[in-house]
């Protein structure tokens, strides 16, 4: 990778606060929040449940609205974009994974992974063609015409990270994807991540619980007392 792609900057949060209202009471969950995503890096954000991992992906991916500060996305302030110009940035810069696969129990897996291009706006054909790739990039070649009841819960993690990388994001923002998963499908589901991000330099942030998925990270940021403060584990 060149050094001008190393040093590229995917994601950058400027002094984020978020609180809510508790009654006459705020409540801070993190303030002057601060961090940069380079691309191809490897991220991992743990912490306590409450804590505000999971809104600070959010915010992140601008499915949260911002309090106060700002977040760049690919060089873009997301706050000064309307609805469809952020929709149009996401689709292009960002794949979403989740706990919970999210996958549309009516369609196939194909369908499924197909359903991103076709809404920005591919032909049925080139949606096809590329989900048919990444789907056979993630081991799931042979599944493409099962709906996510026929799949085992690997299979359906799987399906959900190949719907999130098939529009060639430059990062995926993940919260507890392996969560909901037993030890012998977690350990694949994150070996099949990193191998994603070595193979194809995209940026990974992780928002986990899991110890190990968080040491294969090449950081990893405890989220505490609302702000970030790097910490080692073994792996």
């Amino acid at each position: 990778m060149s050094n001008s792609l190393v040093d590229k900057t995917i994601i950058e949060c400027q002094n984020l606060d978020q609180y809510f209202d508790d009654g006459d009471t705020r409540v801070d969950i993190f303030q002057g929040l601060n961090l940069e995503i380079k691309q191809g890096e490897r991220l991992a954000i743990v912490g306590a449940s409450g804590s505000g991992k999971s809104t600070l992906l959010y915010m992140m991916g601008g499915l949260d609205h911002i309090k106060s500060g700002k977040v760049l996305l690919d060089g873009y302030d997301i706050s000064q974009l309307n609805a469809k110009k952020l929709g149009i940035l996401r689709n292009k810069t960002l794949g979403f994974v989740y706990q919970f696969h999210h996958l549309l129990a009516e369609f196939s897996a194909l369908e499924n992974v197909a359903m991103p291009l076709l809404i920005r706006g591919d032909s049925t054909a080139q949606a096809t063609e590329k989900a048919l790739y990444i789907l056979d990039q993630v081991g799931l070649s042979h599944r493409v015409k099962h709906t996510p009841g026929e799949l085992s819960g690997g299979e359906r993690q799987r399906a959900a990270i190949a719907r999130a990388l098939v529009t060639n994001p430059k990062c995926l923002l993940a919260d507890e994807p392996t969560g909901n998963l037993d030890n012998t499908t977690a350990r694949q589901v994150y070996d099949l991540l990193i191998r994603l991000n070595e193979d194809r330099h995209i940026s990974l942030v992780l928002v986990t619980h899991d110890e190990k998925l968080a040491a294969s990270m090449d950081k990893v940021l405890l989220l505490h007392d609302g702000q970030l403060k790097p910490v080692s584990l073994a792996s």
